[in-house]
């Protein structure tokens, strides 16, 4: 079994406004974008229900609109979503890689996850997207309603009102302009919310293109992935549960719950790490299948049975599966390592990840080498800063530092009588009740001096004052704000310094 070749560093969020976290560096990320490229087509001992790795590939790009296989994809992925600065930068990435290998770039919306980030926020102002009243309870976003055209104006509206104290004109107009029309003619909000991204976007000099993920999980190379991983149910779960231990391990995480849980595996069934969607009730379930002499068999409380068969041929069996599928009203979306683990093996050449996609991205690296026996392709990580525009120039008040400054403020009231202490701890035989009895002795008296010396209520008085700024601060120093919510250059210095990075 090969083992996952990369080093990977230890990520973190950019402090300073404008900044940028790109891995690896330039000529590295072009260089392993190739080369990703070539392994993978050239993979074909690698078979997916019988039919060739690169094959089904192949299929897949095709599906999706991409029919120069020689041309490389260079794809980034988030939930549908409201996303920061951070995630958008995913695609700017992934248009100057693209711009340098001759490639395209491709902005996957997954529309299958549950709902979540979707209010509009600036400080002081948190309000939904949609008027739906499914926004809480929906088991995924797909299902959700676009905004109506009066909850639209309410929003514009607000930020008229808000805009008046602003010396900035944000994106978010646009942003909204766009999805006043693209709500009447995608009444679902994934789509609207995506598209209308997508032109604000291509305002900006990006040139992705940008899709939902649903109707792929009807397209006959992904039910081929999908069939070849229930048929080895077992096997998959093993492999993927051994991938999970061995980061945990080298991560040190205790818990089996982190970075996800491990799929259940028992003698008479075995959780598969997908999803099973009643299209026609919403409701969405972990599902389970169970062992037969012929495979595993898929059941549904309707009755309804599917029988995935490990000697099956590939595209009749994805035939027979999304036949199945359709006749049922339900869908197997699959689940976050199941799904980067199909982009990244069927669809992309790079794939982009924010820090925490990287992170459990580790896990599938150890999965992909496993399962498939191959030298997993690698993955790039970016991400960056953009603080609400009104933080420009300010600097965030230190609340560690004072509160450093408070222990040394603490142990500094007794002056000299404290290091008499502590030499008498010090000369005084370890373990022993004299020795127990001055280290006592010392609090006693540091307790005693603290209450009412002069410095240490200084101090204190110090310390409200910056946790009274920090809090009035924090909204302003949230980097989590939608990036529509930033003015137009703002968002061009972030792609300038993405080109420079490459320049």
């Amino acid at each position: 079994m090969p083992s996952p070749a990369t080093t990977y560093p230890d990520w973190k969020a950019p402090a300073e406004d404008g900044q940028p976290l790109i891995w690896p560096g330039p000529a590295e990320l072009l260089a392993r974008t190739r080369e990703n490229r070539r392994r993978l087509t050239s993979a074909k001992t690698v078979k997916l229900q019988g039919v060739p790795l690169p094959e089904v590939r192949r299929q897949q790009r095709a599906w999706i609109g991409h029919a120069d296989d020689a041309q490389p994809i260079i794809a980034s992925g988030h939930q549908a979503e409201l996303y920061h600065p951070g995630v958008w930068v995913k695609d700017v990435l992934a248009n100057n890689i693209a711009l340098r290998v001759d490639g395209q770039a491709y902005h996957v919306a997954v529309d299958t996850d549950s709902p979540k980030h979707l209010n509009v926020r600036w400080p002081g102002y948190s309000e939904p997207l949609t008027d739906d009243p499914a926004l809480t309870t929906a088991a995924w976003s797909g299902l959700l309603d676009a905004p109506s055209p009066a909850h639209l104006a309410d929003l514009e509206r607000d930020l008229r009102d808000a805009g008046r104290a602003w010396r900035f004109q944000p994106m978010l107009g646009d942003f909204y302009g766009s999805l006043r029309r693209l709500s009447l003619e995608e009444p679902k909000l994934p789509h609207a919310v995506t598209n209308a991204m997508h032109e604000l976007d291509w305002k900006l000099g990006l040139r992705h293109h940008a899709m939902v993920t649903s109707p792929i999980w009807a397209s006959e190379p992904y039910l081929v992935f999908l069939h070849h991983a229930l048929a080895r149910a077992r096997q998959l779960a093993m492999d993927y549960n051994h991938a999970l231990a061995e980061y945990r391990d080298e991560q040190k995480i205790r818990t089996t719950m982190r970075p996800m849980p491990d799929v259940a595996v028992f003698d008479l069934s075995v959780e598969a790490p997908f999803w099973l969607d009643d299209l026609a009730t919403g409701h969405r379930l972990r599902p389970s299948v169970f062992p037969v002499d012929s495979g595993w068999i898929l059941k549904l409380t309707s009755g309804a049975e599917f029988v995935f068969d490990e000697n099956a041929e590939g595209w009749d069996a994805a035939a027979r599966l999304g036949q199945w599928l359709t006749q049922n009203q339900v869908r197997i979306a699959p689940r976050a390592l199941m799904l980067t683990c199909f982009l990244r093996l069927l669809v992309a050449d790079q794939f982009i990840h924010g820090i925490g996609g990287g992170r459990y991205d580790q896990v599938t690296d150890r999965f992909i080498a496993r399962h498939f026996d191959i030298e997993p392709p690698t993955f790039a990580v970016t991400t960056a800063t953009l603080y609400f525009p009104d933080a420009v120039g300010r600097t965030r008040v230190c609340t560690s530092c004072v509160v450093q400054e408070g222990h040394q403020v603490k142990h500094n009231v007794l002056g000299e009588r404290k290091r008499e202490l502590v030499a008498a701890i010090n000369a005084a035989p370890r373990y022993s009740n004299e020795r127990r009895e001055m280290f006592s002795r010392m609090h006693r008296e540091l307790a005693a001096v603290q209450q009412e010396h002069p410095a240490i209520q200084r101090w204190e008085e110090r310390m409200r004052d910056t946790l009274r700024t920090d809090a009035e601060d924090a909204p302003l120093f949230d980097r989590e704000l939608f990036y529509a919510v930033q003015p137009r250059e703002r968002l061009e210095g972030l792609t300038q310094r993405y080109r420079k990075f490459f320049d």
